[in-house]
């Protein structure tokens, strides 16, 4: 089972390369992120006649997130729960469901929020978040099953996984409190898949439209799959796929593959 994680950063803006890439990858599960359009004006038609159904937790203008499936979907979450104390969250940065493949795995995907900038609300916003993620995942680990988070996490966890360290030293995604709170989530349990596959300096999965950062590749590492050690045991292959992001109006993101022996 393939399962794929794509920031597409407006789907409607981007359909073309996306469904381009859809043909031609036909992964087995995606999540989506930064949709950035209600549950309505996402093209769900246009991915159900390539074969997958489809949740969508859409938001207007902004974030949005989507995940589609060849196989059903059972056990469909919208939202992250909150936590005793948390204000309410109209926020669409996360959606769950069970997959019923030939062996269910249970997949999430996430939009972490950016966080930008520092000691504002927005940051707090993000590492709260982050606490929320924390205590539900712990709760998904309970039921020792194969489990996938994957998504835009906005977390550069290690400076091998930034181009130019120092550029992003006061950005919100390279705080020692977000990369901290990125190292608990990984301690409950859970496996960075491209880390256990392949690991190597440079595996970049965004790189800005600004200052030539493409061409010159000074790429940052910001979207993961972190798996549970059900999950992890399986694990066959983790692929980037860096061309999407040389095509004409790219999204700033590419997606990241992991194939399951599922």
């Amino acid at each position: 089972m393939r399962i794929a994680t794509w920031n597409v950063n407006s789907v409607n803006a981007r359909l073309d390369n996306v469904l381009a890439w859809f043909e031609a990858e036909a992964p087995d599960v995606a999540v989506l992120q930064e949709i950035k359009c209600v549950d309505e004006k996402f093209p769900a038609e246009a991915f159900e006649r390539l074969g997958y159904n489809v949740v969508v937790h859409g938001q207007k203008t902004y974030n949005g997130v989507a995940l589609l499936s060849k196989h059903p979907l059972e056990d469909v979450r919208k939202g992250l729960p909150l936590l005793d104390g948390d204000a309410e969250d109209e926020q669409a940065r996360y959606v769950e469901a069970v997959i019923s493949g030939p062996k269910p795995v249970r997949v999430v995907g996430i939009y972490l929020p950016n966080g930008n900038p520092i000691g504002t609300e927005k940051f707090a916003y993000k590492l709260s978040w982050m606490r929320r993620l924390h205590e539900h995942a712990k709760g998904l680990l309970a039921f020792e099953e194969p489990l996938v988070i994957a998504g835009d996490y906005n977390v550069i966890p290690e400076a091998e996984d930034v181009a130019n360290p120092e550029a992003w030293a006061g950005d919100a995604l390279f705080q020692p409190e977000s990369r901290a709170a990125f190292r608990a989530l990984k301690n409950l349990g859970f496996t960075d898949a491209y880390m256990q596959h392949d690991g190597a300096p440079g595996g970049y999965t965004f790189w800005d439209y600004q200052a030539g950062a493409w061409p010159r590749n000074l790429g940052i590492r910001i979207d993961h799959l972190l798996l549970s050690p059900q999950a992890a045991d399986i694990l066959e292959d983790v692929t980037i796929h860096r061309d999407e992001r040389d095509k004409e109006k790219p999204s700033d993101h590419v997606p990241v593959v992991a194939r399951l022996a599922l």
